[in-house]
């Protein structure tokens, strides 16, 4: 007997974070050490809310200390895992670019888009429905390299057309806001 091939899952959607400055305190070095690493206020409420909705969520983090040899990719790992039991393990990936221009070049790290297309490739995402919310420029371009919608937090300079917001929370808001009127 023959089965008709079934249909393939509807493409997900995806929340991409970048780490240092969005998900924990920005310190102004690497942040490598779990003592060092705070998460900020309002980052699990606001993992919460996306994840209710629907959302996958990804971290996506150049990481040039490994290069450099200032700390291990097991020091990145220790610092992801205080993050995900900070938020109760709703994050569903974690993608680090552990390359430096200095030291290797890598189509891993940011600006360019390899760990982006790594998740959409996993989780089955379409770019439409994905966001990256990040806190530098380059964040925001890799993002425009997959035809990714991007979010910058804080105070940093924002490209023109950029999306601006404060923090984390107010980027879900606007996610969930969006992904209501869509």
């Amino acid at each position: 007997m023959n089965n008709p091939a079934s249909p393939l899952p509807a493409a997900g959607k995806a929340v991409f974070l970048d780490r240092d400055g969005v998900l924990n305190e920005e310190i102004g070095t690497y942040v490598w050490r779990p003592e060092d690493f705070v998460v900020l206020p309002g980052v699990p409420d606001a993992l919460a809310q996306l994840k209710a909705a629907g959302y996958r969520l990804v971290v996506v983090t150049n990481q040039a200390g490994i290069a450099q040899g200032l700390y291990s990719a097991a020091d990145v790992h220790a610092c992801h895992a205080k993050l995900q039991q900070a938020c109760g393990g709703l994050i569903d990936a974690f993608y680090f670019a552990p390359g430096h221009p200095s030291v290797s070049e890598s189509l891993l790290r940011k600006p360019d888009s390899l760990m982006l297309e790594k998740g959409l490739a996993r989780f089955r995402l379409d770019p439409a429905r994905c966001w990256l919310v990040g806190d530098r420029a380059r964040d925001l371009e890799a993002a425009a390299r997959v035809q990714i919608r991007g979010i910058m937090v804080g105070d940093a300079e924002v490209p023109a057309n950029a999306i601006r917001v404060a923090d984390l929370g107010a980027a879900a808001g606007l996610i969930l806001k969006t992904d209501l009127s869509e």
